[in-house]
């Protein structure tokens, strides 16, 4: 379907508005990580002075390889390290002389090593202190009900965390056979024998959802919605795929056959290799994608609206070998296409948001039609991308049904893809714009997306700090120095938010 005709009414939930893309990691904070507390309120009271309707996020799941948040260990479980430690001192179950006793931290990034070691050592006496407390006073009874509706994850992922710690963090395909293959017997044993760091676990993930669904709560009566994101695949070395292998591409030992990414392109000459397991996709047909359903159900419990990464994959996804150390020898083969969004249901397809980038989409387009879900608009590739991408995102695109970003965490920042752009590029920049001195290339893209006809357009924070490729959050095909970028304390409260403010009333996207 060509893009013109996509220009159809809005629908309810996306009015001509905006927002800004920033990291939970990167907000503000004292302990060496972004988390859920007075930071991220403070986040949300600004997007709400500039008028903004939207804060995306990037997902919100514990990390394992890479510290990247699209290796999850777990779709359904919060990252821990996320948690306001200073929220704990209303409770006793801290103190704020605990808290300041530390090392410096480094606040423009985040040294993961150093924070995750850190947030364990209170973490683990916030828990010492909740369980002195009575069984049958409020919080005990609040935490035993939150376990008992969210047992159909957490009980898995509690014992999962616990025998990956048990086995120094190796992968579980590298536990005893009896564990990584789910023995019952075997299990029981485990739950006996850990049963405290298990209860331990439960504990922190309730703090996390208390904390993030009252962050949530605060945003939604602030008139700011929460964007989330699913990666489409899931970690290898997940609770996922350990207790559900019968649903993945596995060899008998628990490896995969095959992983996913995708062929060369813009990003990599050699394509790029996730290393994700492939799910078998007539298992969860057969099941009436019943883990996918849960998947998204959870998502949006978490979130007002969802981005689906990697849209393409449920019409052609990727195959590679996994003894390949390049994704260039690849396959394309079907996804599960129209009949998996028909098993979500019409309520659910409209709350989700279609990550469509990349090139030779074919009937992932004509599924994203069919299905009307908003698709992304990249300034950067209109204007740097392959010819397809530069015809697709044309700032003259009539269609509406579009969000328009200048880059997402993929991304160089803007003045960092700017410092690196042609002339002929930078003439074409200056055609669409009418600025033929060009000082400040952000601001600029900012103003041409909010321009835009699409009902949304969204600005990492980077770029309306005007940061260069210093601040990056992330460079596909490459493992080590991502996703650390932090947001300092000053720039935060720099004038910026009332230029945006200003520029989104202008361009008639002021969230009300």
């Amino acid at each position: 379907m060509s893009l013109s005709k996509l220009n159809t009414p809005l629908p309810d939930q996306f009015p001509r508005s905006s927002g800004v893309l920033m990291s939970v990691t990167s907000l503000p904070a004292p302990y060496g990580i972004g988390d859920i507390g007075l930071g991220a309120r403070d986040f949300i009271d600004k997007l709400a002075s500039a008028k903004q309707r939207y804060w995306q996020v990037l997902p919100l799941c514990p990390t394992g390889y890479a510290d990247s948040p699209y290796q999850g260990l777990s779709s359904f479980a919060g990252n821990t390290n996320l948690i306001s430690l200073d929220d704990l001192v209303a409770n006793d179950w801290l103190t704020a002389a605990e808290l300041a006793n530390h090392t410096p931290f480094d606040p423009e990034l985040v040294d993961y090593g150093t924070v995750i070691s850190w947030h364990e050592t209170q973490l683990q006496l916030a828990y010492k202190r909740f369980e002195a407390e009575p069984v049958n006073g409020k919080h005990h009874l609040a935490f035993e009900a939150w376990c008992a509706d969210n047992s159909g994850w957490l009980d898995d992922f509690a014992l999962f965390i616990a025998l990956k710690e048990h086995y120094n963090l190796v992968p579980w395909t590298q536990w005893a056979t009896a564990e990584a293959m789910r023995v019952p017997k075997a299990l029981d044993a485990a739950r006996h024998a850990l049963g405290g760091r298990i209860a331990e676990h439960r504990f922190r993930q309730w703090l996390f959802f208390w904390q993030w669904m009252a962050l949530k709560q605060y945003a939604n009566d602030k008139g700011v919605r929460m964007i989330g994101d699913i990666p489409i695949f899931v970690g290898h070395d997940s609770c996922d795929v350990w207790v559900n292998r019968e649903l993945f591409d596995l060899n008998d030992d628990g490896s995969p056959r095959f992983i996913a990414g995708v062929p060369p392109d813009s990003f990599s000459k050699t394509g790029q290799r996730w290393g994700n397991p492939l799910y078998l996709w007539d298992k969860h047909q057969a099941t009436g994608y019943t883990w996918w359903i849960k998947r998204v159900d959870a998502a949006l419990g978490m979130f007002d609206l969802v981005r689906i990464d990697h849209f393409r994959g449920f019409d052609l996804y990727w195959q590679i070998p996994a003894s390949d150390d390049t994704a260039v020898n690849g396959l394309w083969l079907p996804g599960p296409g129209r009949a998996l969004f028909d098993a979500f249901g019409a309520a659910r397809v409209s709350r989700i948001i279609a990550e469509d980038l990349g090139n030779d989409l074919g009937g992932a387009i004509d599924l994203r039609d069919d299905l009307n879900l908003p698709g992304m608009i990249v300034l950067q590739f209109a204007f740097s991308g392959t010819e397809t991408e530069r015809k697709r995102f044309d700032p003259k695109n009539p269609a509406s049904n579009f969000i328009v970003y200048t880059g997402t965490h993929d991304n160089s920042t803007t003045v960092g893809w700017w410092a690196n752009t042609t002339p002929a590029e930078r003439k074409v920049v200056a055609s669409f714009t009418n600025s033929y001195e060009i000082q400040e290339p952000n601001w600029l893209l900012i103003r041409l997306g909010m321009s835009y006809k699409a009902h949304t357009f969204i600005v990492p924070m980077q770029d309306l700090l005007g940061l260069d490729d210093r601040a990056r959050m992330n460079k596909p095909s490459v493992t080590g120095g991502n996703w650390s970028w932090r947001c300092t304390r000053e720039q935060l409260d720099s004038p910026l938010w009332d230029r945006l403010r200003a520029m989104t009333e202008q361009c008639n996207r002021a969230s009300q």
